[in-house]
């Protein structure tokens, strides 16, 4: 990360869902829990674009996805052929959902819209717009994943959380969509945005050992052209559906408390748990 692009894009943090009071799920699918290490040069760079991300973008060690608050999500600005970064609402709302009250109704039906899945992508009502519309990119330095064994032959699973990088990177870029919706009651318009996952790779498969999911995670080279590029409905299936190299990610567990935690990325120890095999 070398220099800064001074002229750049940044909506205000909405924190829509928790200025609407709106109820959580304790659901845990994937991917619900990521984090950003916040260096002193906030910069982020994509290929030969660099773009300095303000204050105002929200980034942190760790976002909880049932909070529904906002995150940096990077998308192309294509009047210039730029890059810009602006905060947007973790939580792909669709154009039907009128306004908060049918948003808390579909909350309740346990319809957390914070993952769209890369294998159905193109056939959903909800996605399939944003895919070849509306593509972005979703920074992050971790993701947060619990894995489930059965210790010492026992019937009950255990659930152990992990943390996942990419040691070789500060940074990486994983694949979403997003949507602006409007309350239309209150005529408030917020940018709102999902994270494609798609099948987990051999190694994530062995942490997301039970849904056995990842994020989309895309090399430099297919995040610049999943964002930067008019590509057809093929090529969008074929981005999301690459598979990431096991030999880049990195994984160790964690305690339990780390939602808590004042730095959830300490890794911990725990005696009867089997390695992960590279």
């Amino acid at each position: 990360m070398i220099g800064v692009i001074t002229l750049f894009y940044v909506e205000k943090n909405t924190n829509f869902g928790k200025h609407h009071n709106l109820p959580t799920t304790n659901n845990q699918l994937m991917c619900n829990y990521m984090g950003f290490k916040v260096s002193k040069e906030q910069n982020l760079r994509l290929k030969d674009l660099e773009k300095e991300y303000g204050a105002d973008i929200v980034f942190k060690a760790l976002q909880n996805g049932f909070e529904y608050g906002d995150w940096g999500i990077v998308k192309a600005n294509a009047a210039i052929n730029d890059i810009e970064i602006i905060n947007a609402h973790w939580e792909f709302i669709p154009p039907w959902i009128k306004n908060t009250e049918a948003l808390k109704a579909a909350r309740k039906q346990g319809i957390p819209w914070l993952n769209a899945t890369a294998e159905k992508l193109l056939e959903s009502k909800m996605f399939r717009d944003a895919a070849l519309n509306r593509r972005c990119l979703v920074p992050m330095s971790w993701f947060f994943e619990w894995r489930h064994i059965h210790i010492n032959d026992a019937k009950k699973v255990t659930t152990f959380p992990y943390i996942i990088s990419l040691p070789a990177k500060e940074y990486f870029y994983a694949a979403g969509i997003y949507q602006p919706w409007t309350d239309k009651e209150t005529g408030e318009m917020v940018n709102t945005f999902a994270i494609i996952t798609t099948k987990a790779n051999p190694f994530m498969e062995q942490v997301h050992n039970v849904k056995k999911r990842m994020p989309a995670i895309l090399t430099e080279e297919l995040a610049y052209e999943w964002i930067m590029e008019d590509i057809t409905e093929t090529r969008v299936q074929e981005i999301i559906n690459t598979a990431l190299d096991s030999a880049a990610l990195d994984a160790y567990p964690i305690q339990k408390e780390f939602r808590v935690l004042e730095n959830p990325t300490v890794e911990f120890e725990y005696a009867e748990l089997p390695a992960l095999v590279k």
